[in-house]
């Protein structure tokens, strides 16, 4: 029996640490990606080369591509059930290796985004609800090696206008690979 909700994001986040584009919706919200930092590695040999550049991540496991984003007010399609607007991204995932790799575990290991409107502490954005419902069967369904499967994925935002920084890491606590700061109008 398969497991599908709308909020399988968070309950791989929780299995996980247990074991650009200018897109616009019906309301004018409009996400621009505007800066792209790189902290990009390359090793001895070469081929091994990580990084974020260009919407796309790449290290030893696996390669995401950013593919398309928009930000979705509550109650509209794709957060028909969310109380918060969300940063929805969709991206592809591509298994570099044998390990069992999924794109929505994928995505948690290699990503956070950062919404910096608190003067106090670090705002990091929660993930909302599955923002495309032609994911439901396959955001945690085993990626073969070399194979590359979409999926997308959401962040509730605390306001509108303090734009969201996507931070790319190699790893959960890995080296910092770079960032990509998206303005949110």
């Amino acid at each position: 029996m398969k497991f599908k909700a709308l909020y399988a994001a968070p309950l791989a986040l929780s299995l996980l640490l247990a074991g650009c584009v200018l897109e616009e919706d019906s309301s004018n919200t409009k996400v621009v990606k505007t800066e792209n930092k790189s902290a990009a590695k390359k090793t001895e040999s070469n081929k091994d080369q990580y990084y974020f550049k260009d919407g796309i991540v790449k290290i030893h496991d696996l390669q995401i591509e950013i593919t398309k984003e928009k930000v979705i007010k509550a109650g509209e399609k794709g957060n028909e059930y969310g109380e918060k607007p969300v940063l929805a991204i969709w991206y592809k995932t591509t298994n570099l290796t044998d390990k069992e790799i999924d794109p929505t575990t994928a995505w948690i290991a290699v990503f956070k985004a950062i919404q910096d409107n608190n003067k106090n502490s670090v705002n990091e954005l929660e993930v909302g609800g599955l923002p495309d419902e032609r994911f439901l069967d396959s955001q945690t369904e085993n990626i073969k090696k070399n194979g590359t499967v979409e999926n997308a994925i959401s962040y509730e935002l605390d306001d509108l206008k303090t734009p969201v920084k996507l931070i790319a890491t190699q790893g959960i606590d890995g080296k910092k690979l770079g960032e990509q700061i998206y303005k949110i109008k």
